[in-house]
């Protein structure tokens, strides 16, 4: 069977609306034959090219009648992964879903390992913006999500309620694992503090 006989047939059984990496087909042929197969199914309308190595299949809402548009959180996981990067929750949206703040984002924005820039997807772009390892620690977890709106909050901004309040969302052992995490000195004080809040 040919590489782009081998590509199409696997895409058939791929959910619709889902999307995935082109790498996923890295063991079927060179990178430019496999490009080249994706590139005439996407000219076939038989695939979509969501954003540059990422693809799905076409889906239309049953709804509306249109197309369905890739969900820009599942994108950037194919292309964090992609390219090996770890991608973390930006400590805006981490104190507003912690319920510190009801502020949205203007522009959506993570924290990657990667190098900062913009990624449209559809109609939606997002920000990636670099930050050191530090911050990417636990990442993807409720402690990454603790841990990234304490670095938000700051020094000035934290009190003991704040950090009580941040820390009540953790179970006794993701609070353990939020504690054993490389942070600066005033970080460790302030969840002292708020523990102790959190505990009288």
């Amino acid at each position: 069977m040919s590489i782009s006989a081998t590509i199409s047939s696997r895409i058939k059984r791929m959910k619709k609306g889902k999307p995935f990496s082109g790498a996923v087909f890295a063991q079927v042929g060179s990178r430019a034959a496999v490009h080249k197969a994706l590139s005439r199914l996407v000219q076939s309308g038989l695939l979509e090219r969501v954003v540059r190595g990422v693809y799905m299949r076409p889906k239309q809402s049953k709804y509306t009648g249109g197309r369905v548009r890739a969900s820009p959180l599942s994108v950037l996981d194919l292309i964090a992964k992609a390219n090996g990067e770890t991608l973390q929750m930006h400590g805006a949206e981490a104190i507003r879903r912690l319920g510190l703040s009801t502020q949205m984002q203007v522009l959506p924005t993570l924290y990657t390992s990667g190098y900062t820039r913009e990624i449209r997807i559809g109609n939606a772009v997002v920000r990636l913006r670099h930050v050191s390892s530090i911050r990417l620690q636990h990442a993807g977890t409720k402690i990454g999500m603790a841990l990234t709106a304490l670095y938000y909050i700051g020094k000035e901004g934290l009190s003991a309620p704040v950090v009580s309040k941040i820390t009540s969302t953790l179970s006794s052992e993701e609070l353990s694992n939020l504690q054993a995490c490389n942070m600066p000195e005033w970080m460790r004080s302030a969840l002292k503090l708020g523990n102790n809040e959190h505990n009288t």
